[in-house]
């Protein structure tokens, strides 16, 4: 039985997965397993996995059913202790694996092991994630999980592992949820377990400029259910503003659009405290100036250079 199961969902990555997949081949840490979901792909990606003939693959095909799907049948195919999710166009450095095992003997009671990670963006540059309360030096239990997830979050789907056990008492990704199904889990895990980061970056996350700031995939999206954690929140102040954190981005993504309805359902619920200058005044612009803000903060972090409205 391996000690880790790489879950990678796999969807048009033609151009990403042989590189994503030497990178797991290079680590130092061998005693896993690499179970791969393709899910519904129309690209050549499951053919250059099968040329690999690696025997620590395991390729399964499901029709398009999304990540969540993917992920969920990862898990029930996978035989490690702890499962490491990799996502089909991101990278790991030779020490992920290691780190992340060294983390798990040190710290075996935690719901989520997580390291650091880099942000490489189209220019080629970097960005370092800080988290708060959390020092660069720090390794070890987070104190305050939720609290730390500002103003980047410390869980980033290809930079951590979980054990099996936890992902099945919390049953997976919820199927069907289209944007935050990630997010989702890791605050269902967060409330109970505790969450231990590493001080080494051993992943990179490839930031893409997306395409789904447009009306259509916005009216599109299926997001998370808010209410299952309704009494959590009102029990945990850090909770709390981190899903008003979520609301308030949900909102403003409606908002550029024009969606009234949608922007007022996500905000109702978001405290008056946790709603800064700057957001006010992005809620009461007309929509049609967010989308140009929009426009150049996603421009602004292809140069590497990031900002938070939230800080």
């Amino acid at each position: 039985m391996p000690f880790f199961s790489v879950v990678i969902p796999l969807y048009n990555a033609s151009s990403h997965i042989e590189n994503t997949l030497k990178s797991v081949f290079d680590q130092t840490f061998t005693d896993y397993e690499i179970i791969i979901i393709d899910d519904g792909s129309s690209d050549d990606s499951k053919i250059k996995v099968l040329s690999l003939k690696n025997p620590k693959i395991s390729l399964y095909n499901q029709q398009n059913q999304g990540v969540s799907v993917a992920r969920n049948l990862g898990i029930e195919k996978s035989k490690g202790k702890l499962i490491a999710f990799l996502d089909a166009d991101d990278y790991w450095y030779f020490n992920h694996l290691e780190t992340l095992f060294k983390l798990y003997n040190d710290f075996s009671n935690c719901g989520i092991y997580c390291s650091r990670y880099k942000i490489k963006t189209i220019s080629k540059q970097f960005l370092i994630p800080h988290h708060k309360g959390v020092e660069k030096s720090f390794s070890g239990i987070i104190e305050n999980y939720f609290y730390s997830n500002t103003p980047f979050r410390t869980t980033w789907t290809s930079s951590l592992a979980i054990p099996k056990e936890i992902l099945l008492k919390f049953e997976g990704f919820t199927p069907g949820v289209t944007n935050g199904q990630d997010l989702e889990l890791w605050t269902k895990i967060g409330i109970h377990h505790n969450v231990a980061i590493s001080n080494k970056i051993t992943t990179i996350y490839n930031y893409d400029i997306p395409n789904s700031l447009s009306k259509k995939n916005i009216n599109t999206m299926k997001l998370m259910d808010f209410q299952q954690f309704k009494i959590p929140e009102q029990q945990n102040p850090s909770l709390k503003f981190f899903l008003d954190l979520y609301r308030i981005e949900y909102s403003l993504r409606y908002h550029t659009f024009g969606y009234k309805t949608e922007k007022n359902f996500y905000l109702k619920d978001v405290d008056k405290q946790n709603i800064n200058l700057k957001i006010q005044f992005l809620l009461n612009l007309p929509s049609f100036s967010l989308r140009i803000l929009f426009k150049v903060k996603n421009y602004l972090k292809k140069k590497g250079l990031y900002f938070s409205i939230y800080e």
